[in-house]
């Protein structure tokens, strides 16, 4: 059985793609930070919830050390400061440093398993990769360097694992509740996504699984928009 380590993975987006690759067969260890994060995941056949923090170079390492076999790294752990929090340094510098070096902190501790299987990374850029946010500054620059760092290790690392991000719209998340709150606001949202609609969790866990897939194997270095048609317009 394939073995799949979803970071952020105990609720929202994360767990989205977690019950799409449990119901593609593989194996999933999801992350979350906190223990009230793991307590809620749900018991599943081959689904392991763990704590981590991705800034925190002994958890990483901690946790990649107890695999024996990794072939799908997905990296989903990520957040959103708001009231400003991002216009002072150090909020800026914390979600920099969850978002973007976190990522690249598991995409290195995770390498060596990826090369022994020939496997996959999908990453979690968003629509703010292509966007200016104007109220979020260190979520959309920590967005824009994690489509480019995918580039990168996509080049890196070919051909032997595949780096891959996938760009998610607008979806119904706690990252979302202040905007989904927000009628006007949500209201615009919905107005601009051709579909018409806010995107859930499992809109996203079909392209994650595709991503890992034999079916995308000469696809590498690719930020897939998954919005509903948003960038589009």
């Amino acid at each position: 059985m394939k073995q799949a380590l979803i970071t952020g993975g105990a609720r929202g987006i994360g767990f989205g793609i977690a019950e799409a690759m449990l119901a593609a067969g593989y194996a999933v260890t999801v992350t979350g930070l906190t223990a009230e994060e793991i307590a809620g995941v749900p018991k599943r056949d081959h689904l392991e919830a763990v704590r981590l923090d991705v800034t925190s170079d002994a958890d990483v390492a901690h946790l990649i050390g107890k695999f024996k076999q990794l072939d799908a790294l997905i990296n989903c752990a990520g957040i959103v400061l708001r009231d400003g929090k991002e216009f002072t340094i150090a909020g800026f510098q914390k979600v920099i440093d969850v978002n973007l070096t976190g990522t690249m902190r598991m995409c290195l501790a995770a390498r060596p398993l990826l090369e022994q299987s020939g496997g996959a990374i999908v990453n979690t850029a968003s629509v703010w990769s292509f966007f200016g946010g104007a109220l979020v500054p260190g979520y959309t620059a920590s967005k824009g360097g994690v489509a480019q760092l995918t580039k990168a290790l996509a080049v890196a690392w070919a051909p032997t694992i595949r780096v891959n991000a996938i760009a998610p719209g607008w979806v119904e998340t706690a990252l979302t509740a202040a905007a989904r709150a927000d009628a006007a606001r949500s209201q615009a949202i919905i107005d601009r996504t051709p579909q018409g609609r806010w995107g859930k969790p499992q809109d996203i866990g079909g392209a994650a699984v595709f991503l890992c897939s034999e079916g995308a194997g000469f696809i590498t270095g690719t930020v897939l928009p998954v919005d509903g048609g948003y960038t589009a317009k």
